[in-house]
């Protein structure tokens, strides 16, 4: 158990970009809203996930919709309330923890904006160790764990709460819903026991947030490498250096979706990588190669500040990341992203692992 300030957020927000993958929403926009909650309410408790009771009633909050509305339909914070109050009223009981649902920007900020508003602890864990495009795409699923019973919330006031045949369905759904409340809204979903929280979630997420985000910073301000500080954390390797040249992208159906082509330099001058992405980065071309697919980590980083990369013609180094330990027995599930199983994401490419238990980085 420890007390989170708002003085750890800039480097956990830094370290949620990097395991967001360029989803999840804007880390900055996340970071405002939590420090303006922490210094409204006080510290935040964190707690280890063995902490937490097996009779606990742990309802995680997030945002839903494409990362690109959201970075002009700022949100305020009140949704995540709204959403998580909606949930409550549905289950009959009171939350007694929070926790984030993916580890990505905005979506492993906004917890923070829940335990500092309502008190309750949040707990140190995510739904998959990284960020991913569609709502049943986490560890609960597999666990057999329900999605709903569910809340929406936007910030005119309006909720929506439903209850659904399977996971899909409630990703399908919810999908239309934050469509028509403007292409994000906040939710609140995965109503877990503490001991479901321990047989299903990956422990450890934000402190690892934590760690990414202060190497980074740290490397910075001693004149070295960020992208390989943060790589050094992460086990991770630079599949390409080079310059974001053109991006295609559109937000449908309640996703932003699209390619971003890299030119290379340095070792990697006279090749291209193309990456596909569905607000998170999914595939990475390099001269019509697949060199890295989901389920790893495909992260974008400036290679100046080791911020996370998205600024056209500034030197970026593409990365890729093993999934988390506790994210790679799902992967042999029945329903988990076997290699072949790409197609959940409607992708072309078959799933290419990175060898051995690396990450890859793309600098630019």
């Amino acid at each position: 158990m420890r007390e989170i300030t708002a003085d750890h957020l800039p480097d956990l927000a830094r370290g949620a970009a990097v395991l967001g993958t360029g989803g999840g929403g804007d880390p900055f926009v996340g970071r405002l809203l939590a420090q303006q909650a922490l210094k409204r309410n006080g510290p935040v408790t964190l707690l280890d996930i063995d902490e937490v009771d097996d009779g606990a009633l742990i309802v995680p909050t997030a945002f839903m919709g494409a990362p690109t509305v959201m970075l002009e339909k700022l949100p305020s914070g009140d949704e995540i309330i709204g959403a998580m109050r909606a949930l409550e009223e549905l289950l009959g009981r009171k939350a007694t923890h929070t926790v984030s649902i993916e580890a990505g920007g905005l979506n492993s900020m906004s917890p923070f904006v829940a335990a500092a508003e309502t008190g309750l602890p949040l707990i140190d864990a995510d739904g998959m160790g990284r960020a991913f495009p569609e709502l049943q795409m986490l560890l609960p699923t597999l666990g057999g764990v329900q999605a709903s019973p569910m809340a929406l919330a936007d910030e005119r006031g309006n909720s929506v709460t439903l209850r659904t045949d399977g996971n899909a369905w409630a990703e399908r759904l919810a999908r239309v819903a934050t469509v028509e409340m403007g292409c994000s809204a906040a939710v609140s979903l995965y109503a877990l026991t503490g001991r479901q929280a321990k047989d299903h979630l990956v422990p450890g997420t934000l402190t690892l947030c934590e760690r990414v985000g202060r190497a980074i910073r740290e490397a910075r301000e001693g004149h070295g490498d960020p992208v390989a500080a943060a790589s050094g954390v992460l086990g991770g390797r630079t599949v390409f250096t080079g310059k974001i040249g053109d991006v295609q992208r559109t937000t449908t159906g309640g996703f932003a979706r699209g390619t971003a082509r890299l030119t290379g330099l340095d070792a990697d001058t006279g090749s291209a990588l193309e990456l596909s992405f569905q607000n998170e980065n999914l595939v990475a071309t390099r001269d019509g190669e697949v060199v890295v697919s989901v389920p790893d980590l495909i992260c974008v980083l400036d290679t100046d500040s080791g911020e996370r990369g998205h600024h056209r013609d500034a030197p970026l180094r593409p990365a890729g990341q093993r999934p988390r330990r506790a994210l790679r027995p799902a992967l042999a599930h029945p329903r988990g992203p076997r290699p072949g199983r790409a197609r959940l994401l409607r992708l072309r490419a078959r799933v290419r692992p990175v060898p051995g238990r690396r990450s890859v980085m793309i600098e630019g």
